[in-house]
């Protein structure tokens, strides 16, 4: 059996120790098949120039684009009750033999209207940039599944894999597939209704030959329908299976009978793995998790069999006795740290509901207990070796917080970084790990359900690269806070509090899998995120959460040449915290086109860039960084030359992009100024590989801030076209260009939203009196704090506007921003001004100068 890495760079079973596929035939099915990675269109290296003339921005005027985007996020369609749906007798793979192979468009629909770029200055929507809507029948398309949760680069499927490379775009699906949702229809039933030959679960897109038959959706397969699933328990009737729940829903939640398990369920385990060197205590960080820790131990996700546990580490390893009826904790040293053992396996992990008062005791003496520390080693190894041994016999969640470069031990480390090269222009080294110790052990970890969550406080270099693999290949994830001191940095301070708070109050799922199926003639070959690949296809996440995201990238084996549409099906199963083995599922379909301009029609601008983005991480990785940012550049120059050449029919001068790829160029731009990628600008290795950790498992709805934030103008707020949400009035400024001009020009207090990192930034230099005096409280610009992160809550109708707005941008984000208010000669003043991509830097091209780049090479 092969293993295979997270970034899915093909097989490695010499990379780690065997991982147990156990759970194979649970959610098991025919294999998706995975031949040889095909090249990616743009993903080809080629050399890109770097003498650029400096340009003035000569951009005519022209009118604003009409804007198809609605204010607020479009709602998943999840109907809470299931709307009748009179499905025909001929499902949607036969739905007219007239629509096979030809054109979805009929005249030339908006997303295909051409663009001008180095013309057309206005291209951003006033608001959210909504995803295309696949070209389906009304009745099929109500049925689909939320952008929001699964969605496709290419909204129309081309027939062949020779015209998917002619288009030069990805073909790929973005998920989110746990994500919170306030609708979700569940299902307890005995029986769950699956093809017997790919085993995908019943869905909107099946079709019922008669009552008792239905058409799979991916491998055509006829079933019976079972007896039980002919009675519809929402409408009490029987004798309508195309009415019930699962054919009604594109996402739904069964409670799995006992098949689906291998061993009872397991508990909610949680243990918690602190650094207590001098240096750690020196942060002040122990005070925040045991106050949290404190504050929200009865909101932990789980039942009566909740397990909680604690082990500290300096150049020791310290365990924490908590068992019933013991006065007091007791602490049980490990020095040798060589050959880790668990010194008292049956108490150290316990039941939260019969120890919490010990627990409570041990949180509120931890963070006196190693005051005096002068202990400056850190032995983070042997204490995830021992996290291993603890939870291995039940699986559960280890919790990790480490302030320095592990240096004892197992898997110790030495600084790679060379704070000369930081603001390098050639290539950087040290993006990958120095060793496969943290590897090995998350795939052991995986193989026992464990999945580690490293939350990294530092001001000094750790080496990300090594210590995440840790999280990367056992499910969990990486949360970074640089620089964070209790005293010196208040802002991080704060977010690391209501970090830690989403953190340990969240829906948590355990010992999940999860498997991608798609129709036949598709294939999966190569997975973006935070996992194990087992048994080639299946996702091996022994913690899943709301906040994960993954994506897939995708190659046509075999010709779609008398197929209509396509179907996409994700099966999670997971354990709930309540001990619940479920199963939630996704189902997406989409239309098979077979020409290039319903393909550029479809094209989804903002998942595109969001694939490309995790595409660039694995070639900065396994090639280098100048690789990377040449290929995301090829990436726009082959797609809109092949638009040019093979799609527009009348040719014209200009760069020129179809209307649903006008945003392509910028958001490349936005990746390649990005921490991630970008070059010649001071970055730090640990900043810079934390980056590209966000850019490979957030959701897409999180990653787009982070890849081109939002600038609003809020000086002027109005309640014109403001969304009302729960009673609260929400304004909705117009989205502004992210370039210096727009603020040089208005003069006036302004935004920027960076949505995924930790900030609300806001620049108020030159801002009116009233904004000051109504919003902010002071009399004159002079009397703005230097640090100001906190707004007053003032009774005046600008202020009740200014705070519902930021309320409501921090809802959007599950991870809490905090709020600068910037001056003018402020030290985070340059940090603002790098999220002005559309502007030149020494080391950058502005917006107009990379659109004259990408027209000087398409028209080689």
């Amino acid at each position: 059996m092969h293993q295979q890495e997270g970034t899915g760079h093909g097989p490695s079973a010499g990379d780690g120790p065997h991982v147990s596929n156990s759970f194979d035939h649970l959610e098991a099915g025919a294999k998706t098949a995975a031949g040889p990675t095909p090249p990616q269109p743009g993903m080809i290296g080629r050399p890109m120039g770097h003498s650029y003339p400096s340009l003035p921005p000569g951009y005519q005027k022209m009118g604003i684009p009409p804007s198809a985007s609605p204010l607020q996020s479009p709602k998943p369609p999840y109907n809470a009750a299931h709307q009748p749906y009179q499905q025909p007798l001929a499902g949607p793979v036969q739905l007219t033999p007239s629509m096979a192979g030809l054109s979805l468009q009929s005249q030339t629909p908006e997303a295909l209207r051409v663009v001008n770029l180095l013309q057309e200055r206005n291209i951003l929507p006033h608001g959210a940039v909504p995803p295309p809507t696949p070209c389906l029948p009304q009745d099929l398309q109500k049925f689909n599944c939320s952008p929001e949760v699964f969605r496709c680069t290419l909204t129309s499927i081309p027939q062949t894999q020779s015209l998917l490379n002619k288009a030069k775009l990805p073909l790929g699906l973005l998920l989110h597939p746990f994500k919170d949702l306030s609708q979700l229809p569940v299902v307890t039933s005995s029986t769950i209704v699956r093809c017997r030959t790919c085993r995908t679960y019943i869905n909107p897109f099946v079709t019922f030959l008669d009552q008792k038959r239905w058409k799979c959706n991916l491998c055509y397969r006829v079933n019976d329908v079972p007896e039980e699933f002919m009675y519809n328990p929402v409408t009490r009737s029987y004798g309508e299976p195309h009415k019930r729940p699962e054919v009604q829903s594109p996402t739904i939640e069964f409670i799995a009978p006992s098949e689906y398990m291998l061993r009872p369920p397991q508990p909610a385990v949680y243990l918690f793995v602190l650094d207590v060197s001098h240096n750690a205590v020196e942060t002040g960080y122990l005070d925040v998790v045991c106050q949290s820790l404190l504050d929200n131990l009865n909101s932990l996700p789980g039942d009566a069999r909740t397990k909680i546990g604690f082990i500290t580490f300096d150049s020791t390893i310290h365990f924490y006795n908590l068992q019933e009826g013991l006065s007091q904790p007791q602490m049980l040293v490990v020095s040798d740290i060589e050959d880790i053992f668990i010194p008292t396996p049956d108490s150290l992990l316990v039941n939260l509901s019969e120890c919490k008062e010990l627990v409570q005791d041990l949180l509120k003496a931890l963070p006196q207990m190693f005051n005096k520390t002068m202990e400056t080693h850190s032995a983070l190894g042997p204490a995830l070796q021992a996290a291993y041994k603890l939870l291995s016999p039940t699986g559960g969640r280890a919790s990790v917080f480490q302030t320095q470069l592990p240096t004892l031990g197992a898997g110790a480390l030495k600084s790679r970084e060379d704070p000369n090269q930081r603001a390098s222009a050639k290539d950087i080294q040290h993006l990958t790990p120095a060793t496969d110790f943290y590897k090995k052990l998350a795939l052991d970890c995986s193989g026992q359900q464990v999945a580690v969550d490293l939350f990294l406080l530092s001001g000094q270099y750790c080496d990300l690269a090594s210590l995440g693999c840790i999280s990367r290949f056992s499910a969990g994830s990486v949360y970074y806070y640089p620089s964070y001191h209790h005293q010196h940095n208040p802002s991080q301070v704060e977010r690391f509090q209501k970090d830690l708070k989403r953190y340990l109050t969240r829906k948590i799922g355990f010992e999940a899998v999860m498997r991608i199926r798609c129709t036949k003639g598709l294939s999966i070959h190569t997975f973006h995120g935070n996992f194990f690949v087992r048994s080639t296809d299946l996702l091996s996440l022994p913690n899943v959460n709301p906040d994960a995201g993954f994506a897939v990238q995708m190659s046509i084996e075999e010709n779609l040449l008398d197929m209509q549409m396509v179907s996409f099906q994700a099966a999670l199963l997971y354990t709930s915290s309540k001990g619940e083995r479920r199963i939630r599922v996704h189902t997406m379909c989409l239309p098979v086109v077979n020409s290039l301009s319903d393909i550029f029609a479809g094209a989804d601008v903002q998942a595109i860039t969001g694939l490309l983005a995790s595409m660039a991480v694995d070639r900065s990785v396994t090639a280098s960084l100048c690789d990377a940012r040449d290929a995301l550049t090829n990436a726009v120059i082959d797609s809109l030359a092949t638009y040019r050449s093979s799609v527009l029919t009348i040719q014209q001068a200009g760069l020129l992009a179809p209307s649903c790829l006008r945003l392509f160029p910028l958001y490349i731009l936005a990746l390649l100024k990005q921490k991630a990628f970008r070059t010649g600008t001071s970055t730090r290795l640990d900043d810079r590989v934390f980056a590209m950790y966000q850019l490979k498992y957030q959701p897409l709805s999180y990653l787009m801030p982070m890849i081109h934030p939002v600038l609003y103008r809020v000086d002027d707020l109005t309640d014109e076209g403001a969304l009302n949400i729960n009673d609260r009035t929400i304004p909705q400024p117009r989205v502004l260009q992210l370039s210096v001009e727009k603020l040089s020009r208005e003069g006036h207090y302004l935004g920027v939203i960076k949505h995924v990192l930790p900030e609300l930034r806001s620049r108020d230099w030159n801002c009116s009196s009233s904004f000051l005096s109504q919003v902010l409280g002071v009399p004159n610009y002079s009397a703005v704090p230097q640090n100001m992160t906190r707004l007053p809550e003032l009774d005046t109708a600008e202020s009740v506007r200014f705070r519902a707005f930021i309320g409501w941008l921090r809802e959007q984000r599950p991870f809490y921003p905090v709020l600068h208010v910037i001056r003018e000669e402020s030290q985070l003043k340059p940090s603002f001004m790098q999220n002005m991509i559309e502007d030149r830097t020494e080391s950058a091209l502005s917006y107009y100068e990379f659109l004259l780049h990408l027209q000087q090479q398409i028209s080689k």
